[in-house]
């Protein structure tokens, strides 16, 4: 179902027609959810610090957490506290509130607040209900909180909104769920503040993000290695992510044969790598790093990326430097 739903979304795959009234009726009941806010019937939490939410219309990861990493770098430069709200895809909290220690299991927070985490010693509270982890970091110290995949989470409010779109695949065919990948209508990216296109082409207005990343890592982080040290050999790519192909494309380009594993985003990596028996090298996203157990396999890497984004991102790092000095700890705009 998987693969047949993003072949309609984002290729030439048949039979979508029969999702589009379904769709219909998903563009409506968001509509509703959203004026339902708007009205004041349902409640927006406000917190005493400002809010920027990095958030995606589309299903499916587009590159928000190693922008939010990017942010909270930045961020931290000029001084400033930050914290991150997150829901905790994938870990097991439900409701429960949690701030995330580097010790926890992807099982438990979700792996995306675990590699945060692990890779920035970030201060990330994980809740389903985002006002909930929001108001937490607050008590925490944060000066400013960035939420991340929040777009949708109306019932927090927000000072910035920052939209991730994938350059390459944009919108697929424009419809939404579950015809197509959307979540909400392209119009709402008319909407937020800013919007980052990640690889392909910036559109004009959007700023161009890439993520670059030369140097593999064992799990246990004793070993690196180049990527270009595998050029040349045959690889295993596991990658449960938003977009498998994208990682396996960045393993091609260094000459690499990848023998590909693509898994829905956000899924248990382990029976993948139980099923690999040669001893071929395994290379692996960071986000699947973090869930993988211990293991003596010493055939394990996984490829860290970061976070470039054009110049045009430093007026993004200014307004919202701005909303902290406007809007700080305690202060009503």
């Amino acid at each position: 179902m998987h693969d047949w739903l993003q072949q309609v979304w984002y290729g030439a795959g048949r039979g979508g027609l029969a999702l589009v009234p379904l769709s219909w009726v998903y563009r409506a009941l968001v509509a509703i959810r959203r004026n339902l806010f708007r009205m004041g019937v349902m409640a927006v939490t406000r917190v005493a610090c400002p809010v920027i939410i990095v958030g995606n219309v589309t299903v499916g990861g587009t590159g928000k957490t190693p922008l939010v990493l990017w942010l909270t770098e930045r961020l931290r430069e000029r001084g400033l506290r930050v914290g991150v709200a997150s829901r905790g895809y994938g870990g097991r909290l439900g409701s429960e509130l949690r701030v995330v220690e580097r010790t926890d299991a992807a099982g438990l927070v979700g792996d995306e607040p675990l590699l945060m985490s692990r890779r920035d010693n970030a201060l990330i509270a994980v809740c389903r209900e985002r006002s909930k982890a929001a108001q937490r970091l607050v008590e925490e110290g944060a000066d400013i909180v960035i939420c991340d995949d929040g777009l949708q989470h109306y019932g927090l409010h927000r000072d910035m909104e920052i939209a991730v779109i994938d350059g390459e695949r944009r919108l697929g065919n424009g419809r939404m769920l579950p015809a197509g990948p959307l979540r909400e209508t392209a119009t709402r990216l008319q909407s937020v503040n800013w919007v980052i296109c990640h690889g392909g082409s910036a559109e004009s207005g959007e700023i161009g993000m890439r993520l670059v990343g030369d140097k593999l890592t064992s799990p246990d982080g004793r070993m690196t290695a180049r990527i270009d040290d595998f050029s040349g050999r045959r690889c295993h790519a596991v990658a449960a992510i938003g977009n498998p192909d994208r990682f396996f494309d960045t393993l091609r380009k260094a000459g690499i044969h990848v023998i590909p594993h693509p898994l829905p985003d956000h899924s248990d990596i382990e029976a993948a790598l139980e099923a690999i028996t040669d001893d071929d090298p395994i290379l692996m996203t960071e986000k699947d790093a973090v869930k993988c157990s211990a293991s003596d396999r010493d055939n394990l890497w996984y490829l860290p990326v970061e976070a470039e984004l054009d110049s045009s991102a430093e007026a993004l790092i200014e307004a919202a430097v701005g909303l902290s000095a406007e809007r700080g700890r305690g202060r009503e705009s």
